[in-house]
This record gives structure tokens, sequence and C-alpha cells, in this order.
């Protein structure tokens, strides 16, 4: 249904585009008067009347036609006197074998009846929403349409739409944030009802395996998060000493030494790491980064973990740096030329030129390049869980296993956990510290920016 129904909109909305088009020409010529907008805006017009009702209706349908099948189903579906049933699994076992008639073998009635009122419904369904998308089309495009005439306004008619289409787009984004910050709270409250929150946030102990179910064993939960957040800093901070300067230098070099042809080869493939998944950055740390680190530490008389913050925060400040690379070679390249050329025509060399010319103009970018691949730094999950481990250990030696808040989160909430206990919920309350962490680097950054920016008229 999904393909036909694209083409079918693409179709309908072609159509309108060429109807609302020739509307307007004949309406030009019949009266050889000069419309107040172009043709194409006219277009545009039709075509967006044709086009958001029928994307309404298809949402529409997406959304609530299985559940509304699923409904009736279960309201028609004969049960058995005495027989015990699971919606979710008798639901499963029905789309099986609507789905398959090989699945029908061995099934009761009740199940082979219910299959085919699915397929029924499903077929009325789908005819009934190719009609529906067809008649909306149709009715949109013929009300548009009426409202074509030479005194028509289309051009600020469509820009008053997309600006409403920008608007709910924006509130999208601002509403789901909103939504995810409210949530966070909202099931922290529910943990730090159970946990005092100064163990939380000054317990040197973190044990969260305490019992979930009636006859489980395990020990009183301890919920002391403080050697999570060192973990994650310290991991954090290994990743930034390599990250930093190699990202910062290359993009010096990229922006004020290298030649184009040297650029145009050396920054495509920088950003190549970039595109590399996370969980074979995390093979690699495992795999060969992990164990140079233990025999480099062996050599020089440290006892290093196979699993090390160092591991983990090497092969992490490699993925980030074309963060740090790449945005602070295009802030530094936004630099005026004539900054350059003063500093030059003054009798600065090159090195001094941008040591204490681009280097302070650039600075707001490079600070933003730099909170970037800190925030992706703190916030990564597979390397952490593959080279570091998961055990929450508080120390600053990067020799040893250290665990950081987000494979901590995935511990939390991975397998069969309720949202009625201590353990489950930790996961929130280290979300909300770990964002409020996050929100105050990002303030205290924007201040350290107001404060050392050069201004230039």
């Amino acid at each position: 249904m999904f393909f036909w129904s694209i083409v079918l909109i693409l179709i309908g909305i072609y159509s309108s585009y060429i109807f609302g088009q020739s509307r307007i020409k004949k309406l030009v010529y019949s009266t050889n008067l000069k419309p107040k907008s172009q043709y194409n805006y006219h277009a545009q017009y039709v075509l967006s009347w044709c086009l958001l009702p029928a994307l309404i209706v298809y949402f529409s349908w997406a959304v609530f036609e299985e559940q509304i099948i699923q409904n009736l189903i279960l309201d028609s579906f004969e049960y058995v006197e005495g027989a015990a049933y699971d919606d979710g699994l008798l639901l499963a076992e029905i789309r099986n074998v609507a789905n398959n008639t090989d699945f029908s073998e061995g099934k009761s009635k009740e199940i082979i009846n219910a299959a085919s009122q699915y397929k029924s419904l499903k077929l009325t369904s789908e005819i009934s929403f190719y009609i529906s998308i067809i008649i909306i089309m149709v009715l949109g495009s013929l009300y548009a349409v009426r409202k074509i005439n030479i005194q028509f306004n289309a051009q600020d008619t469509i820009e008053k739409y997309i600006k409403y289409i920008l608007i709910f787009c924006s509130s999208i984004a601002v509403l789901t944030t909103i939504g995810i910050i409210f949530s966070l709270i909202f099931e922290s409250f529910r943990f730090f009802s159970q946990v005092s929150i100064f163990e939380f946030l000054f317990s040197t102990e973190w044990y969260p395996f305490i019992p979930i179910r009636e006859g489980q064993a395990a020990a009183e939960g301890s919920f002391g998060a403080v050697p999570i957040f060192a973990g994650t800093f310290l991991i954090m901070i290994v990743a930034m000493c390599v990250a930093a300067p190699i990202g910062l230098l290359t993009a010096i070099y990229l922006s004020e030494y290298a030649s184009q042809k040297v650029r145009k080869t050396v920054k495509p493939l920088l950003e190549i790491l970039a595109g590399i998944p996370t969980i074979v950055y995390g093979f690699f740390a495992f795999v060969t980064v992990a164990p140079f680190v233990k025999s480099f530490g062996q050599s020089i008389g440290i006892d290093a973990s196979p699993t090390s913050a160092l591991a983990a925060g090497l092969v992490m400040g490699v993925m980030i740096i074309p963060f740090i690379s790449s945005l602070s070679d295009d802030v530094i390249n936004s630099v005026p030329q004539n900054l350059r050329e003063g500093s030059l025509g003054i009798g600065a060399n090159k090195a001094e030129t941008i040591k204490k010319v681009i280097l302070p103009a650039a600075l707001p970018g490079i600070v933003g390049a730099f909170l970037l691949a800190i925030s992706r730094a703190i916030g990564e999950t597979m390397i952490v869980v593959v080279a570091a481990g998961t055990a929450a250990n508080l120390t600053a030696n990067p020799f040893e296993n250290v665990t950081t808040v987000t494979v901590q989160i995935v511990v939390a909430l991975i397998g069969d956990q309720e949202f009625d206990n201590p353990r489950t919920l930790s996961a929130f309350a280290l979300g909300l510290v770990l964002f409020v962490i996050t929100l105050s680097l990002n303030v205290l950054a924007l201040r350290i920016v107001k404060k050392y920016r050069e201004r230039y008229e």
C-alpha cells in the first residue's frame, strides 16, 4: 500500500500543478489582464490544497488503521469458553494465519475465521484508503481552483503556508525537547522518592542489583553515581587530549598551509572517520588498542586492565577528530582575508598571524567545535561498552577499568525490566544529571566566548 499510495499522491500533485497553471493561463487569455502573482504561485496554491489534505489522510490512516482493525477483530472474536487468551499473542497468531495460509494447519476454527475477517478488513481498508485519497485530492484541487482569479495574491498565500509549516516544524522540535525534559524530571523524582538524592550525588558505591521480583536473591542496592560520572569524564578527557590538538592543528594546516590539491584529498578522508559506525570503533579498540595498551603498561611496570579507560579514550579521540577538524577548518576559513593581509602587511609572519589574529577571530567557532566533540564523547556508548566495560570504578588511573553514564543507562534499561524499581529508574536520574552537566558546560562556554571574542568592524 505504501508504494502505490506514494505513486498516487505524486500523480495527484503533478496533475494539480498543471491544472492550476492552465487555469490561470486561461483567465489571463480570456481577460487580457496581468495576474497579481506569477503562474507558478497559482499552480503551487492548487498543489498545496491537493497535497496537504492527502498527507493528513495518509498519516491518519497509517496511525489508526491497524488499531481499528484489531479492535474490530477482538470485538467479534468467538472466545472458547474456559480458554485463556492474551490479546497480543492472539492478534499475532491471527495476522500470521492471514498473511500465510501455511500457518492455518492445526489452528482452531475461531482463529481461521478471525484471520479471514482480518484479510477482508485489510482489503476493505486498502480500497477505502485509495478512494479517500483520490476524493480528497480532487476536492482540494477544485476548492483551490475556484479561488484563483486575476486579483488573487497567490504568492502571499503560499508564503503564509510555508511560514505556518516552518512554525509547525519548529514547534515539534521545541515540544519534543520539553517532553524529554519533563519525562526525565518526572521519572527522576520517582527515583529520588526511593533513593536519597545525596546518596546518588555524593556516594562512591554503585551497586544497583537489587531484588526486582519476589524470591529473587540480590544484595541491597547502592546508587552512588560519583564513580560513573568520574569514569565518564576520565574517558572524555583522554579522548579530548587526543582529538583537540590533532583536530585543531589539522584544521590550521588545511586552511592555512595546504594546497588546494592536498586539501581536496585530506579533508574528505578525515570526514570518513565520522561515518564509521561506533561499534566498529569498539571492535577496533577491543581487538587492537586494548591489547597494545595492556602490553605497553606491562612494559613500564603498570598492571593495565584489558578493558581500560585509556583504550576507550584513545579510540574515542580518533572518532571525534573530524568533528573538531572539519568545523574548525570551516570557521578559520570564514575569517576575513583582509585580517590576514593586514597582519602580514605590518611585518608579522605566517605563524604570528595565525596565533595573534586568526585564532582569536575564530575562537567562538573553535570553542563550539570543542563543545560538540565533548558532547559526542560524553554521549558515546558502544565504544565504552566494548572497550571499557561496565564496572563502576572510582579511579583517576586511565589504565584501569571504568564505566560511563550512557553505559549504565543501557544496563539499567536492558532486558525484562519494570518501571517501578530504583534500578530501572536510576537511568532517568543519570540522564537528568548528565543533561544538567552538559547544559552547564554550554552556558560556561558561551560566557567564555562572550568574554574573549574579538569584534571587528
